[in-house]
């Protein structure tokens, strides 16, 4: 047997393309896809190769069946798709799924590789979790990013001062991820992410570029947001449609209205008009109303404290009628409660 086996050429192992689709514009959806690589690479498959594609909340179709080209095809921190083509997904915003049948479709999943849990505060964490329990995958290296991440998405911040101070390394990645333009940056930070401090990362010379400018597009947001944000019956409205400030620090309105319990802004990029439904984590009150749900109404979603709903760029008055909807709905229930 040995002998006839002399002189063979054996053919080496295809290498499995991975294709991670992430919520582009987010430390959560970089960080997701970050840690689900790190997981994939020491606990699936070593030979792995990773294509990192962006995913954003649109007026039109958010998937584009052609792209779903990997050998395995990856959803993290966004909507499920019931594509078969989708063979890992991970989410835990409440609004995750776009369709009835799309819910119906991921209970009825078999794979052992779809998970769904609108509890976690990140999905980063949530990854980490099911990664180490179910697979034997050590989260402990990346123990920083997991600790920012739930900062970051469940606005754990002390203060709204900490949230626009922006002083630690995790911020000012967030502050890059969110105000990209260039779609090869967050491709390029994710590998950073799920192997080097993030205090490195920054270091990095692709990276360190960029703080000037944002920093002072930064300060800039804060006095616009100062001149605009109107507070009434404890929620803030502004409208900045006209300027380039989509990615502004969503925390900014309640560092200038610390007063305040809900936000509604409206802002405006190259591909959408987004209207943006928050909540002060450090109201006065606790928030009652259900974010979520309401942002769903007109396509949208995300959480109960926090939500979004993105309009085609030509349909600004669409945009601007659901805002006012929504402002009046928000006003309306903290006078109800007496807040």
């Amino acid at each position: 047997m040995g002998r006839e086996n002399l002189g063979r050429i054996v053919s080496p192992r295809k290498i499995l393309k991975v294709r991670i689709f992430y919520h582009d514009r987010c430390f959560d959806g970089a960080s997701s896809a970050a840690i689900f690589s790190r997981f994939f690479r020491e606990r699936i498959r070593s030979d792995a190769e990773f294509v990192y594609s962006g995913l954003l909340h649109r007026a039109s179709s958010l998937f584009d069946e052609n792209n779903f080209d990997g050998d395995e095809n990856v959803i993290v921190d966004f909507k499920y798709s019931s594509s078969p083509k989708i063979t890992w997904w991970f989410d835990h915003h409440q609004s995750a799924f776009l369709t009835p049948a799309d819910a119906a479709h991921f209970e009825q999943d078999q794979s052992n590789r779809k998970f769904y849990d609108p509890d976690f505060k990140s999905c980063t964490s949530f990854i980490a979790m099911i990664a180490e329990q179910r697979f034997g995958f050590n989260p402990q290296p990346l123990a920083e990013l997991l600790h920012w991440t739930d900062i970051v998405d469940g606005a754990m911040y002390p203060d709204a001062k900490t949230a626009v101070e922006m002083k630690a390394p995790a911020m000012k990645l967030t502050m890059i991820i969110e105000t990209a333009k260039d779609y090869s940056l967050i491709p390029r930070l994710i590998p950073l992410l799920a192997t080097e401090p993030l205090a490195a990362i920054l270091e990095q010379p692709f990276v360190a570029s960029l703080l000037p400018a944002l920093l002072e597009r930064h300060q800039r947001s804060i006095a616009v947001l100062d001149e605009r944000a109107e507070l009434k019956d404890g929620t803030i409205f502004f409208d900045i449609t006209d300027l380039d400030l989509e990615g502004y620090n969503k925390f900014v309105p309640y560092y200038l209205r610390p007063d305040s319990v809900y936000s509604v802004g409206v802002s405006k990029s190259n591909f959408r008009v987004k209207v943006s439904v928050g909540s002060n984590p450090w109201a006065p009150v606790e928030p009652a109303v259900n974010l979520a749900r309401i942002c769903e109404r007109y396509g949208g979603g995300g959480h109960a404290r926090v939500g979004a709903i993105s309009f085609d760029v030509t349909q600004h008055k669409q945009a601007s009628e659901a805002a006012q909807e929504i402002l009046h709905e928000l006003r309306t229930s903290v006078k109800a409660t007496g807040q």
